[in-house]
């Protein structure tokens, strides 16, 4: 547990830093005289970056540790922060936003270093406690890069940098290895490329591993839908401004990481990860479905917190159950590529939604992620309860 809680606080500076600088780059880049079409370039440059580098960094994991890969991935962000906070000219941003996406790769090393060291019917818990952390990073983040702007625009990167800086010294001394030796690079299976991982999860989605796989990209997809178009349908539906739109994702974000601290373990422990999967599946549907029909801020609110509960069951059990049916030798492998389909829909489904925003109705975005959802609730139900633990997973 104490490694766990180890990983936690490195993954929550990581987000921190991330979050500190991330919704400064439109400011920054108009200042350089970018044209307003070029911000969606830049901001989708992360996403890029970081579903291109996942699988590799999970098979880098996979072949020499855990650490190795986490430490490398925050170097590599510091580095990218310091850049933001000198760039002087736009090519600068985009370079520092792809550093970003490479060091932000390592989502899925931190999953499998959970798996690694937690017993498999405490994985789901653990996997949501580890993404309370970010989520609490993506809440603070923001606060802080805006208060360190006062003092200049080389504020907020250069104290993000310092911040990461700070977190990989911390790693360095308290976070162990995670990988037994039995597990090293030895025993990591020649022939799997990143590449057959990726093809294999799509050619063969039938297979226990890939099915919740794809459950959870699903899920991802209807998630990126309404983060593409929340703040646009309330500006258009309740008047929201610029100043005013952060409260509702702050409050987003603490029903998040309410749910995934307090009730997340508890769930899996008393239905297990497959129902619990399912009935978060059927909470993030009927969030999506609620929330284009409130006609007050309030009762909008409500409908919205309904997504944040969905999300939390869903995404750590089928996190946790991809972790179980997938061979320890694979896990960063494997977890990486469950992160590479995450980084497709996290293009997809904003492009898709605002699309669908313009041409069909403000609402309509909200009815069709539900209708996505209702596929991902589908697959779940037709999962079998019994969980299918590998029989090579040992704790270290």
């Amino acid at each position: 547990m104490k490694r766990l809680w180890v990983l936690m606080a490195v993954c929550f500076v990581d987000m921190l830093g991330l979050m500190m600088v991330g919704p400064l780059m439109p400011f920054y880049a108009l200042s350089f005289d970018a044209a307003d079409w070029m911000v969606g370039p830049l901001l989708s440059a992360f996403a890029v970056a970081q579903l291109l580098s996942s699988p590799y960094w999970g098979r880098f994991s996979d072949r020499y540790g855990r650490r190795p890969a986490l430490m490398v991935g925050l170097s590599t962000a510091a580095i990218a922060f310091a850049v933001f906070g000198f760039a002087s000219a736009l090519w600068m941003l985009f370079a520092a936003r792809v550093a970003q996406g490479l060091g932000g790769g390592t989502t899925g090393v931190a999953q499998a270093y959970v798996a690694d060291t937690m017993a498999p019917g405490e994985r789901a818990k653990a996997l949501g406690w580890l993404s309370a952390a970010t989520n609490l990073g993506v809440v603070i983040g923001p606060n802080i890069g805006s208060l360190a702007y006062r003092w200049g625009p080389a504020a907020p990167g250069l104290a993000a940098a310092g911040i990461v800086l700070l977190n990989v010294a911390f790693a360095w001394r308290w976070l162990p290895e995670s990988r037994v030796p039995h597990h090293a690079a030895a025993t990591a299976p020649a022939g799997r490329s990143v590449r057959q991982a990726l093809t294999e999860i799509v050619r063969h989605p039938g297979r226990p591993a890939h099915r919740v796989i794809w459950i959870y990209v699903v899920g991802m997809l209807a998630l990126n839908m309404v983060i593409g178009t929340l703040a646009l349908y309330l500006k258009h539906t309740f008047g929201v401004t610029a100043e005013t739109v952060g409260t509702f994702f702050v409050i987003f974000g603490i029903v998040n990481v309410a749910m995934r601290i307090l009730l997340v373990g508890w769930c899996n422990a008393r239905f297990g990860e497959v129902r619990t999967m399912q009935i978060g599946a059927v909470l993030l549907t009927l969030g999506l479905v609620l929330m284009p029909l409130p006609t007050t801020v309030v009762a909008f609110v409500v409908a919205m917190s309904l997504v944040p509960i969905g999300t939390a069951l869903l995404f750590p059990a089928s996190t946790s159950l991809v972790s179980q049916r997938t061979e320890s030798a694979e896990l960063g492998l494997v977890m990486g590529a469950q992160q590479t389909f995450r980084g497709i829909m996290s293009i997809i489904g904003p492009i898709g939604a605002t699309v669908i925003f313009d041409t069909l109705g403000h609402g309509v975005p909200f009815f069709v992620a539900a209708g996505t959802v209702v596929v991902a609730a589908v697959l779940a139900a037709r999962e079998p309860r019994e969980r299918s633990v590998p029989a090579t997973f040992s704790t270290p």
